[in-house]
């Protein structure tokens, strides 16, 4: 096994493990971490749908997170 493929595992390991969480704010961290994670992946093995799709994916946990964020300092 090389160091690709143990960071495909390491992203996968991230993004399934993210569904686990019941706090929807640790859900979407915990979900970028893969997706950004998956994003360098996608580079190392030229996928570009692979980039593409958790490129996109960062970008709207990211989006969400701030919005969270936001919200609880107003409460």
């Amino acid at each position: 096994m090389d160091f690709v493929e143990i960071l495909g595992y390491i992203a996968t390991a991230f993004v399934a493990g993210s569904f686990l969480l019941k706090d929807i704010l640790k859900l979407r961290i915990a979900n970028t971490i893969g997706c950004m994670i998956f994003v360098v992946y996608g580079f190392l093995i030229h996928s570009y749908p692979v980039i593409g799709l958790n490129a996109f994916l960062a970008v709207v946990n990211t989006y969400y997170i701030i919005s969270l964020l936001k919200n609880s300092k107003k409460a």
